[in-house]
């Protein structure tokens, strides 16, 4: 292709047709939607009670303080005991569900006796469950109720994470498996130094899915943590946003300080602070998302 080609190629202005426009104004108001609560929340939370209560909306704090946030920070002294908690399952969590699924889905792209019967005894885990009670005396016999734990085995396994990641071991191309095996790979150094690379994207996706999973739960907390001494972030700003919730309630009982102190601002905060993390990680795996949702998302 000559120089004049390509730049001609890049040159000419794609034609927009009907389907393109009525997108892009879909995905446009889908976006303002998703942002206008989430800045309104960030507003609220830089902003003094009085400020709030003048205009529960602005674009920008009507006056601006960092009181909520270090209110949040010297006072609630269960805040950090439930980011350590959070980051623990959360990290633990995901590198453990990431090694379950790679192995059980190289496991399934390969022939092995029974192969048929363990894959739908897997698909009927997606249809059917235990139910809550029969879960919670399992781990009530098990000796895991009150434990962190718990928690993490519960969020182990996705039949969904590993048929996709199944499918996506088989569309690898099989010159590159002969080509190993000739060069004397046995079948650890090709699961290891071949198939595994060929899976990054479905890797990076599912990685950050169950992150954001582990990071986001509170239900089983909520049932299985009943220690003074053990909580998660959202089971922390649940309980945060029900004190002030109740305190608003009561505000004719209390002092004029202590009402200014539990205000809309503090929730915001909560919110904000709880969520900031898990966002962070968006941006650096938001390429992988479309390419690993693709890759295994055809073959069956």
């Amino acid at each position: 292709m000559s120089k004049a080609t390509k730049i001609h190629i890049k040159q000419k202005k794609r034609k927009w047709d009907l389907f393109d426009v009525v997108t892009a104004i879909l995905m446009t108001l889908l976006a303002v939607i998703i942002f206008v609560p989430f800045w309104n929340a960030v507003v609220i939370s830089l902003e003094t009670t009085a400020a709030y209560g003048r205009n529960p909306f602005s674009w920008l704090p009507g006056e601006f303080t960092l009181d909520n946030y270090l209110y949040l920070l010297k006072s609630s002294s269960g805040l950090i005991m439930a980011y350590q908690s959070t980051i623990v399952i959360t990290v633990v969590g995901t590198v453990l569900a990431m090694l379950v699924t790679v192995m059980a889905a190289y496991a399934f792209s390969r022939s092995f006796p029974g192969k048929k019967f363990f894959f739908m005894y897997m698909v009927f885990t997606m249809f059917f469950g235990g139910g809550l009670i029969p879960t919670y005396l399992m781990l009530k016999g098990m000796g895991l109720l009150n434990t962190y734990s718990a928690v993490v085995l519960l969020g182990l396994v996705s039949a969904y994470n590993v048929i996709i990641m199944k499918n996506g071991f088989e569309s690898a191309p099989v010159d590159l498996q002969d080509a190993a095996m000739i060069d004397g790979a046995n079948d650890i150094q090709i699961f290891w130094k071949v198939m595994l690379p060929l899976q990054k994207p479905l890797i990076a996706t599912f990685a950050l899915f169950n992150a954001v999973g582990y990071w986001n739960t509170w239900y089983w907390p909520l049932i299985l943590l009943n220690g003074n001494n053990k909580t998660v972030l959202q089971l922390f700003l649940r309980s945060l946003v029900n004190n002030m919730s109740f305190m608003n309630h009561s505000k004719a009982s209390m002092s004029a300080d202590l009402t200014s102190s539990f205000s809309q601002g503090i929730k915001m905060a909560a919110v904000f602070v709880t969520m900031l993390p898990i966002m962070l990680v968006y941006p650096f795996l938001q390429k992988y998302f479309v390419k690993g949702i693709m890759v295994g998302a055809v073959k069956m």
